[in-house]
């Protein structure tokens, strides 16, 4: 059976821990490789070399990063204690974003799984969370929620996509997740008219063909834009997993749905890069 290879960062918050019961879920259908990262977030002119020894350029202590590098290591080797010695534990120093992001491209990851508070109002316009900001940034499929999903039964994936422009996408782990837990993918496209709808019916079938998705059902809803046409979907039609493609454009001049509803929907999102 095919594995998963997957990347938790953590900063030793119960949003964390909802990322790996996350990964536990999948574990029940999937080998699983666990890893934990905790990126010590440093100014580029601190350096750590392949022995753990800290060098700085003088404009911050070194006694004060390996202070908190030892206090890290400690937090890392105690979710050891708590999860098993078969997880396996990194630090990193860096800007937390990009070294995440780094990280799991270098590494070879399949999925990175994030637990995230979200953001809303004038936090989200200026700066966003760190998990909107992976999620832009990232080549890797990212796997973000707001809450416990130990109890989840995945049944049904929703896919949320402009199927006017069908193609073939890199869904490796959408197929991963179907051929493991046999699910149901629900094809949805907001449209903005009813006249779009022949097209995109024809859109969804050639999807389905070119990107090898055999067990589906086609969906479409009329709202204002995808953020809304998402969430409104979901309360009449309840899925367990939503699949959004992003362009990786968001930012304070662009607006970006998959960013959206990864800061603001309760419910475990994978996005992933669009081609």
């Amino acid at each position: 059976m095919e594995s998963l290879k997957v990347l938790i960062p953590t900063d030793f918050s119960v949003q964390a821990e909802y990322a790996y019961l996350m990964v536990k879920k999948l574990e029940e259908k999937i080998p699983v490789e666990i890893h934990f990262i905790h990126v010590l977030s440093v100014p580029d002119t601190v350096t750590m070399d392949k022995n753990g020894n800290i060098q700085t350029c003088g404009e911050i202590s070194v006694d004060y990063v390996v202070s908190q590098k030892d206090i890290a290591i400690r937090k890392l080797n105690n979710l050891k204690t708590i999860y098993g010695n078969q997880v396996n534990v990194h630090l990193e120093l860096g800007k937390l974003t990009d070294k995440i992001v780094s990280y799991a491209k270098d590494n070879n990851f399949d999925l990175i799984v994030m637990g995230t508070k979200g953001a809303w109002g004038i936090k989200e316009k200026l700066s966003g969370s760190e998990t909107q900001m992976i999620a832009r940034q990232s080549q890797i499929p990212l796997l973000s929620l707001m809450c416990d999903r130990s109890d989840l039964v995945i049944e049904n994936v929703l896919l949320v996509h402009d199927f006017t422009k069908s193609k073939n996408e890199n869904l490796n782990l959408l197929h991963k997740l179907i051929k493991a837990f046999n699910t149901k993918t629900h094809l949805l496209h907001i449209l903005t008219k009813e006249s779009e709808r022949d097209t995109v019916i024809t859109g969804m079938d050639k999807f389905a063909t070119e990107n090898s998705i055999s067990n589906y059902e086609k969906h479409f809803l009329i709202d204002k834009d995808v953020e809304n046409g998402v969430v409104h979907f979901n309360q009449m039609h309840e899925m367990d997993v939503i699949c959004i493609g992003t362009h990786g454009k968001g930012g304070l001049f662009h607006t970006s749905a998959t960013e959206k509803l990864v800061n603001h929907l309760f419910k475990p999102i994978i996005s992933f890069h669009l081609k």
